[in-house]
């Protein structure tokens, strides 16, 4: 195997780990809420969650193509040794961040990455700047609001419609006591089951959106390496091999964000939680159709934070909402630095590139071992009434 084809290997190979990380990282925006509420088992919800994420992946490649030849420009000198730099800044913000449970972006963390390694490469020139802002930037501004507003009207709109005697989470949480609460039994009920709905509607949207982004990065650097024409969409391999590693990454939890998304943010009865779900779902399915990279992240906390707010009573946690807004201000940058320094060791050669992905595969393994010191499992995320 020649040198040049053992980076592309190596670079395929950190973009299917980012992709893992991916999953697990991502994997509360689905379920948190579900779980939270009781509607859905821990680890039955991250199972629906990875069989929906990768049937998500084959229903569009219109990100990929955002992704592969919309941020970065193709024809700029970009090589396959600075994609591995790029990969490397992402899969480190993400791995870090989830070591800290905060819900930060993964798609942010990747358009960083590539930002950061091109310009360190080959100058401000590699980067279409009206895609980053127009696709990118603003989308990753609104998508928040977007959610947020549309969770809020809806949970308001669905509190007037129910009445007085809906009462908000704690009637729902009270449904089963005693047989004159059989109404609010059974809307508690038909909320959960709306809420499971809800979460499969996500993890789809999750996997349309996110995991386009992996299938992108790989075409690209096919593209590079000048094994694809620009402007290629991603082959069907590229498609099926980020769907799996998505839906595994997925499958294995991420139980530290989980637990801030689901209970550490706001807390929501089912019937908040169907309706943060599906306004995320409609965000984020509308903006993968248009080919906009909007974090699954930001839509959805923004969604559930509206329905809190809308929830009589409701509040949201100043520290973590200061913590998850430090985070989504440092994705971009704070990636785009380290894939800016991973170029100085890529571009070296052979060995430089074999040394960055031995540098990487020893940090990921030392977040591991950091994080068993303070495990969080699905029993540490279980509501009361459920077990994992």
């Amino acid at each position: 195997m020649d040198s040049s084809t053992t980076v592309i290997a190596i670079t395929i190979a950190v973009a299917l780990l980012f992709d893992f990380t991916n999953g697990f990282h991502d994997t509360a925006n689905a379920v948190a809420t579900a779980i939270a509420t009781g509607a859905l088992r821990p680890k039955v919800a991250v199972a629906m969650s990875a069989v929906c994420n990768l049937a998500g992946a084959f229903v569009s490649v219109a990100v990929a193509k955002t992704i592969s030849g919309g941020i970065i420009d193709e024809h700029a000198g970009i090589r396959p040794p600075v994609i591995l730099a790029a990969l490397a800044g992402a899969v480190l913000w993400n791995l870090a961040t989830w070591l800290l449970g905060i819900p930060s972006s993964s798609s942010h963390a990747l358009v960083g990455g590539l930002i950061g390694a091109t310009v360190a490469s080959v100058g401000l020139q590699g980067v279409n700047g009206s895609a980053v802002v127009g696709k990118i930037l603003v989308p990753a501004a609104l998508s928040p609001l977007i959610g947020g507003l549309v969770a809020y009207a809806a949970t308001r709109a669905a509190g007037r419609l129910r009445g007085p005697e809906g009462g908000g989470d704690a009637a729902e949480r009270g449904a089963g006591r005693g047989a004159g609460h059989g109404a609010e039994r059974g809307a508690g009920r038909g909320a959960r089951a709306g809420q499971v709905l809800a979460a499969a509607l996500v993890s789809v949207a999750h996997g349309t959106g996110d995991g386009q982004k992996t299938m992108g990065v790989i075409t690209l650097t096919l593209v590079t390496a000048g094994s694809l024409p620009a402007g290629s969409a991603p082959p069907l391999w590229v498609i099926v091999a980020a769907g799996l590693t998505m839906a595994l990454g997925t499958y294995t939890g991420g139980w530290r964000i989980i637990r801030t998304l689901g209970t550490g943010l706001t807390r929501l009865g089912p019937r908040q939680g169907c309706v943060a779900q599906t306004s995320a779902a409609a965000v984020l399915l509308a903006t993968s159709h248009l080919g906009f990279a909007v974090s699954t992240t930001h839509a959805v906390t923004g969604s559930v934070g509206g329905a809190g707010l809308a929830t009589p009573g409701g509040v949201l946690s100043r520290t973590t909402v200061r913590a998850m807004l430090v985070s989504w201000v440092l994705t971009l940058p704070a990636a785009g630095i380290v894939a800016a320094l991973a170029v100085l060791l890529t571009e070296q050669g052979a060995w430089g590139q074999d040394a960055t992905a031995a540098l990487l595969l020893c940090a990921t393994l030392a977040f591991w071992a950091r994080s068993r010191r303070t495990a969080v499992t699905a029993r540490s995320v279980a509501p009361e009434t459920a077990t994992a």
